[in-house]
């Protein structure tokens, strides 16, 4: 079991990839809004707006990041690829980050159906 997590500089691809995520059977998601590091610095400290593009890239105004616990490895792989299907690579820079932790335990888990 793992948590899956992808930090999504590409909001507008937020429906597409969710549809794709229920068509593989990741049911449970959350969303949270959120702010990079280099948006940060370049609104609220003024002295790195102009080196925000050459360390960080084109930040975007606001990112989305969904978490997910996934039990089965192959719907982890699913994820990578609808991820990417929608919003191109993420070897290249400015599509976001995705990466799994393992998960020990949980409660609250809502038992899968097939």
């Amino acid at each position: 079991m793992k948590l899956f997590v992808f930090i999504c500089n590409k909001p507008e691809k937020m429906e597409e990839i969710l549809e794709g995520f229920l068509e593989v059977g990741i049911t449970g998601a959350t969303i949270i809004d959120s702010l990079g590091m280099g948006r940060i610095l370049a609104t609220e400290v003024p002295i790195f707006a102009g080196l925000r593009k050459s360390f960080f890239g084109a930040a975007t105004a606001s990112n989305k990041t969904i978490i997910s616990v996934i039990r089965e490895p192959e719907k982890i792989q699913a994820a990578y690829h609808i991820i990417e299907e929608a919003c191109g690579s993420l070897d290249d820079p400015g599509v976001g980050i995705a990466f799994t932790l393992p998960v020990e335990s949980v409660k609250g888990l809502m038992p899968e159906t097939e």
